[in-house]
C-alpha cells in the first residue's frame, strides 16, 4: 500500500494501524474489541494472576486435549503450552479471523492448532483433529451478551465434548453466566480474581 493510499484511508483505520504498530498484540486485541465487543467482552487481556488462578485446577499430567474458546491474541495460549504434555494438543477456536491469523503467525508449536469457527461446533472440530473428547475447555466468551441461543448451544456442546471428569473453565466479569452454566454443569467451583481489569469471576464446571 502506497503512502498516498494510506493517507486516503479513513482516520479510524489509520489510528488502528498506528496503534497496532505501537502496542503490538494489545493493539490487535483493542481492534478486536472495537469491531466485535459482543464476542470479545473485554478491553484488555487477562492479568497473569487471572491466568494462574484459572489454570490452577487443571490436572496437567492427565490432560491431552485442551480447548480454548475466544483465544484473542493468545494470552492463555502460551501459559497453557508451557504446562501441557509433550504429546498434548491445544485447539483454540475464534470467530475473529484477525486473531486466528495472528496466532498462526506467532505461535510455532506442533501441539497448537488455531481454528476459525464457532465454539458451538467444538465436537466436530475436536473430531477433525483426531480426538473423541477434550479433557478441559477454557472460555472467556461473554455468555450474557451473546446472540439468543448461542450461549446454550455452546454450553451443551461443551458438556458433550468433555470426557467424564473433565472441566469447563470459565472466566467472566459478572457472575450472571453461572445460572446458564449450572444447567449443564451441576457441580461448579467458584473463584474470584480482583487483580484484573475488570475484576474477574471464575467458574470451574465439572462433568461428572
Amino acid at each position: 500500500m502506497s503512502s498516498t493510499e494510506l493517507a486516503q484511508d479513513p482516520l479510524p483505520a489509520r489510528f488502528m494501524r498506528k496503534a497496532r504498530r505501537l502496542i503490538g498484540p494489545t493493539g490487535l486485541f483493542l481492534k478486536g474489541f472495537v469491531k466485535h465487543p459482543v464476542m470479545v467482552g473485554a478491553v484488555v487481556p487477562s492479568s497473569a494472576r487471572t491466568i494462574r488462578r484459572v489454570l490452577s485446577r487443571v490436572d496437567w499430567d492427565n490432560c491431552q486435549v485442551f480447548v480454548e474458546y475466544g483465544p484473542g491474541v493468545g494470552t492463555f495460549c502460551r501459559p497453557v503450552l508451557d504446562r501441557l504434555r509433550r504429546d498434548g494438543k491445544l485447539i483454540v477456536i475464534d470467530t475473529n479471523p484477525d486473531f486466528i491469523a495472528y496466532l498462526k503467525r506467532t505461535i510455532v508449536d506442533h501441539r497448537f492448532s488455531a481454528v476459525h469457527g464457532s465454539a458451538a461446533d467444538v465436537e466436530a472440530i475436536v473430531a477433525a483433529h483426531g480426538f473423541e473428547h477434550a479433557d478441559y475447555v477454557l472460555s472467556g466468551l461473554p455468555f450474557t451478551t451473546l446472540p439468543p441461543g448461542v450461549g446454550p448451544a455452546i454450553m451443551a456442546a461443551t458438556r458433550r465434548v468433555l470426557r467424564p471428569g473433565g472441566a469447563f473453565l470459565v472466566y467472566q466479569y459478572t457472575a450472571r453466566a453461572r445460572a446458564l452454566m449450572s444447567r449443564y454443569f451441576p457441580r461448579i467451583d467458584k473463584g474470584f480474581e480482583p487483580i484484573n481489569i475488570p475484576p474477574c469471576v471464575i467458574s470451574w464446571g465439572y462433568k461428572d
